[in-house]
């Protein structure tokens, strides 16, 4: 249409990765120009975002398991998946306003990566709460799509490449060939199931309960799938004694807190089996050569790739940047929006 390309010269067009821990939005022409904490600060017991709707990001993810009885910092996507309808509003228009900013008076079209297993009344939420936040049109991608081509693979081409993305929510394993995809998975295990292992770790060994942050942190730390070395390393961790109250520290190896982390990687090693033993024979014999990608922030967990490779037998490799993949791939389907429009989902579907 005429009128939808003028309109389009009048309004920046961008493609947002909706994560469980973090949001990214890419600008045709521009790359990444906003990666924000998936947090909002609220008033508590309303959804009156604080210091007047800008309360969001890293400015809320600071105020984690820190804030006062009056304030409650939420994270509105559960597993990758709207759980709080009008809070995801609010931090969607947020994120919206301050890349489209005030000088366009035409709302943006918007491309948005949803996990691959998620529900129509999900997938409805999502485009609800876009176009209420300020979108003219919203188009869906799945995930696993978006993380291939943001990956490089070669999507189009007649041979199978298999991504494996593990976000914050959910882990999406996909082999796509044709640019379809022809088997995929979506398990809600991923990174935030690490962090709540280490919780639960802290607590049945040391009685001492830690936050969020503080798990997150001896993630990222001293967390491994697979063993480092000779000379392993500690960190020392600090929360509250839940026998006395009072708060502590105490010292803890990247040992131990391996084994912690055993329970949800042996899932998601099972979820990349299982997508194999799917696959079809030609696809199978193709991924000999061309191995498994991975993207997505949890894939960075040192030593997944060895295991996941030593449990299927095939190379495999982190995607440059995992972070930013699925936000790189909605940044090229905004690139070829005219072209393949008509086979994405959008809000223009349901009506």
């Amino acid at each position: 249409m005429i009128f939808d390309r003028l309109m389009g010269l009048f309004s920046i067009d961008m493609g947002i990765d909706l994560g469980t821990c973090n949001t990214l939005v890419c600008v045709k022409g521009q790359g990444i120009v906003l990666n924000e904490p998936s947090v909002v600060a609220v008033k508590k017991g309303t959804n009156r975002v604080l210091q007047n709707g800008n309360a969001v990001g890293l400015v809320a993810k600071e105020m984690l398991g820190k804030t006062p009885g009056s304030i409650t910092a939420i994270r509105p996507l559960k597993d990758g998946v709207i759980s709080d309808f009008e809070i995801t509003e609010a931090m969607l228009s947020y994120f919206i306003r301050r890349v489209h900013g005030r000088k366009h008076f035409i709302g943006p079209r918007v491309v948005i990566a949803i996990p691959s297993g998620i529900t129509a009344v999900e997938k409805r939420a999502v485009l609800d709460s876009a176009e209420r936040a300020g979108a003219r049109r919203v188009f869906l991608v799945e995930e696993p799509m978006a993380a291939a081509i943001g990956a490089g693979l070669p999507v189009t081409e007649p041979t199978a490449s298999m991504i494996v993305d593990i976000g914050g929510g959910t882990t999406e394993v996909a082999i796509i060939s044709l640019a379809d995809i022809s088997v995929c998975r979506s398990e809600r295990v991923a990174g935030d199931d690490f962090d709540e292992a280490i919780v639960g770790h802290m607590r049945k060994t040391y009685n001492m309960a830690i936050g969020e942050q503080m798990a997150e942190r001896i993630k990222i730390e001293i967390g491994s799938a697979a063993p480092w070395g000779d000379d392993e390393p500690s960190m020392e961790v600090r929360g509250r004694d839940m026998i006395s109250g009072l708060p502590r520290k105490t010292i803890v190896t990247a040992e131990e807190i391996r084994e912690a982390l055993q329970e949800p990687v042996t899932q998601i090693v099972q979820a990349v089996t299982q997508t194999l033993e799917q696959a079809a024979p030609e696809l199978a014999a193709d991924l000999v050569d061309n191995g498994i990608t991975m993207a997505g922030g949890s894939s960075l967990l040192r030593g997944l790739t060895t295991v996941i490779s030593n449990a299927t037998g095939l190379d495999v490799k982190l995607a440059e940047d995992p972070l930013t993949c699925v936000a790189r791939g909605t940044s090229v389907y905004l690139e070829n929006l005219e072209l393949w429009k008509d086979t994405m989902e959008s809000d223009a579907d349901g009506m």
